[in-house]
């Protein structure tokens, strides 16, 4: 079983194929950590991603699409995967459907985790993490117990991202609807495009992904 899961930037997407990978035996594939992992192994696709990446140019996307075509041979992904971050266009999207046709496979669901723009400012602009430890905090929906100490290991110094500004969030938010709108459309016409509620708690966004997976 393949599956993409799509939405902006801090809808849940890690956390939730993270959970799903558990559940199916399938494995996350984001091709920002195979692009890295194919530069560290040396491979001919890592050297010419590196040559590419070093002259500051976009990997093209036959280089991903022969990336991903390697790594899905890999043993474990044998049960299927979740890919992270690619396809974000129709070319890229028909350009996978035609590598996965060739070796006898497709996307059996494309998810959406439909999120509200303005809940997820919220979310985003308020996270902060321990800058001992790393776990993370929100000003509204997750503070520590006691407050300005870390309940994992005691500190007190926490960090926020630099990107994480109204701003900037709402210019991601924009981007991602802009350039994802044809993306979504493409999908419904192939009939495979579902949505979740993705502004629901993580533990009831999974319960409706393993609905959506397991009912269809």
């Amino acid at each position: 079983m393949n599956l993409l899961l799509m939405g902006p930037p801090g809808a849940g997407k890690g956390t939730q194929s993270k959970r799903l990978e558990g559940v199916f035996g399938l494995v996350q594939l984001s091709t920002g950590d195979m692009l890295r992992a194919a530069v560290k192994s040396g491979s001919d696709l890592g050297r010419k991603a590196q040559a590419i990446m070093e002259r500051g140019d976009l990997v093209p996307d036959d280089l991903i699409i022969d990336m991903i075509s390697a790594r899905i041979e890999e043993p474990d992904c044998a049960n299927g995967f979740i890919l992270d971050g690619f396809p974000r266009t129709v070319p890229q999207a028909e350009a996978l459907a035609v590598m996965l046709a060739e070796k006898g496979g497709k996307l059996d669901h494309v998810i959406e985790l439909a999120v509200d723009d303005d809940a997820m400012v919220q979310r985003i602009t308020g996270r902060y993490t321990c800058a001992g430890c790393g776990q993370g905090y929100h000003d509204e929906f997750e503070k520590p117990a006691t407050e300005g100490v870390c309940d994992k290991c005691g500190g007190t110094e926490f960090t926020r991202r630099a990107d994480d500004t109204e701003d900037t969030v709402r210019n991601r938010l924009n981007a991602y609807h802009e350039q994802t709108a044809p993306i979504l459309a493409y999908y419904k016409e192939q009939g495979v495009l579902k949505d979740v509620d993705g502004m629901a708690d993580i533990d009831a966004v999974t319960d409706q992904l393993k609905g959506v997976i397991g009912g269809a």
